[in-house]
């Protein structure tokens, strides 16, 4: 089951793995089979499998792989306020993506701040820290379409940052072990050396722990969620039956 609908892969891939507690599928129980891209004049739903492959829904149209589907009056309607409601979630949950990065952005400097780093170290880390979250920003506010997160592409955008900055900390480390082994202090050489090998291992769950921060802001999508599912209710593609783009629940 892939919940990159209705951009809650945008959360996802936000702030390196560390989101991944706040995805919306756990927070909001909702889950999707559909990708979802929003176009100026409609949404598309895509799925590889089952039937229906493509979902078009446009200004209370509605059309399945290709064929326009006839709704009676309520089920436009209902179609009509989806699509609306839809549309005026995505700016908010580019804001929690938003948050998101931030919030991250100042936990891994913390962190750092805790380990000691050089300051010559810390300014680099904040540099390269604050370039990962102007690029991540823009890709937020340019993505329209869960496409964009599917697959590996977030796990290979986080492994990237964090490929650019844990060496940066590790070789502080080393130095730091460098020098307490000069001064003969062997066992904070030992630890030193240990929290460097260890780096990412130790560090990821004291983020995940700082990232619950994130979880009212997420919670606070939910009822919206809940309500693209209602409003669903009713709306039956060309085979007869509901189409499913969003579901919510165990």
């Amino acid at each position: 089951m892939r919940l990159r609908l209705l951009f809650a892969s945008l959360i996802l891939a936000t702030a390196l793995p560390v989101l991944h507690a706040q995805d919306l599928g756990d927070t909001c129980h909702a889950s999707s089979s559909y990708d979802l891209t929003v176009k100026p004049d409609s949404l598309l739903f895509d799925r590889a499998q089952p039937a229906p492959f493509h979902v078009q829904v446009a200004d209370g149209v509605l059309s399945t792989d290709g064929q326009p589907v006839r709704l009676h009056a309520e089920a436009q309607d209902r179609l009509v306020l989806f699509e609306r409601e839809l549309r005026a979630l995505v700016p908010r949950v580019r804001a929690v993506a938003d948050s998101g990065v931030d919030l991250a952005v100042r936990a891994v400097h913390e962190e750092a701040a805790g380990m000691q780093l050089a300051p010559a170290t810390l300014a680099e880390l904040d540099r390269r820290l604050a370039a990962h979250a102007t690029q991540l920003k823009q890709r937020i506010a340019q993505s329209n379409s869960t496409h964009d997160w599917q697959g590996d592409a977030a796990q290979q955008l986080a492994d990237r940052i964090v490929g650019d900055l844990a060496p940066l900390v590790a070789a502080d480390l080393g130095q730091q072990a460098l020098a307490a082994a000069m001064n003969g202090d062997l066992a904070e050489a030992a630890r030193l050396r240990d929290e460097a090998a260890d780096l990412t291992t130790q560090l990821q769950p004291r983020l995940q722990r700082r990232m619950q921060a994130l979880r009212p802001q997420v919670q606070a999508l939910c009822p919206s969620i809940q309500r693209l599912a209602d409003l669903q209710q009713g709306v039956r593609g060309a085979d007869g039956q509901p189409l499913n783009l969003v579901r919510v629940g165990p």
